[in-house]
């Protein structure tokens, strides 16, 4: 079953054709995994598919339902949620704090206004716990590492409950036992029914991680299948190493 599709998805800047009308489809409650060369599109593919840029042609599409160049909020409320290369997270805000901005209906005003719940507390907490950061609940975003700061925005991504998680870049700056900690939640997360969409550099992580694999180049889908067929694809290894 397809969960987040795209046909002849385009996204051009100048003469730059970063997305060339890419046809995707990725698998329902399973890890999916986008790889390519550096330059290849991947990052801008994620942007286009979660409203952060407006695509030049072509359509996405989730559980059926249009999403093509939809707000960010309202692609969020359809069920899909993100992370970044670098990090999105209050740097003088608590960690804790930094939940409950990502939960509330007016983002960061609500979140100094308003009264907090005990619920949604509670569930901010339960996260970070999860995370195996509760114990920097009260400590600045800041202060965190690079990857305590990614479990504070994966953390901050299932606050919104997505049924579908994309993640760029995960491993990117994170120390192996930090590194080992995410992809046990992503199994984890996997097998309590939400689908991931990661883009990844990490070879091992992909491999050892994915279900199911889709390789661009150049702004377009070259291959797809689980990791043993991607691993000895001649146009994979074209793409990479240019053999």
């Amino acid at each position: 079953m397809r969960s987040l599709e795209t046909v002849e998805l385009t996204k051009s800047f100048g003469g730059v054709t970063a997305v060339d009308a890419a046809t995707v489809a990725f698998q329902d409650g399973k890890v999916n995994a986008l790889i390519g060369p550096n330059g290849s599109g991947k990052t801008t593919f994620f942007n286009c598919v979660t409203g952060m840029i407006r695509p030049d042609s072509g359509r996405a599409s989730y559980r059926g339902q249009d999403i093509t160049g939809k707000a960010p909020h309202r692609i969020t409320r359809a069920g899909i949620g993100r992370s970044f290369q670098l990090c999105r997270v209050f740097p003088r805000m608590t960690v804790l704090d930094n939940l409950l901005v990502a939960v509330r209906a007016g983002g960061l005003k609500a979140q100094l206004t308003s009264a907090r719940d005990r619920a949604e507390i509670a569930r901010a907490r339960g996260w970070l716990e999860r995370m195996g950061i509760d114990h920097l609940e009260r400590a600045e975003a800041r202060n965190l590492s690079w990857g305590q700061q990614k479990l504070l925005e994966l953390a901050g991504v299932m606050m919104g409950d997505p049924e579908t998680i994309l993640l760029d870049e995960p491993a990117g700056g994170v120390n192996p036992a930090l590194l080992e900690r995410i992809a046990g939640l992503v199994r984890q997360l996997n097998q309590e029914g939400r689908t991931f969409v990661i883009v990844e550099h990490n070879m091992d992580l992909v491999m050892g991680l994915s279900d199911h694999i889709v390789v661009f180049d150049r702004g377009r889908p070259i291959a797809e299948g689980p990791p043993s067929a991607i691993k000895s694809d001649p146009r994979v290894l074209e793409a990479y190493l240019g053999v």
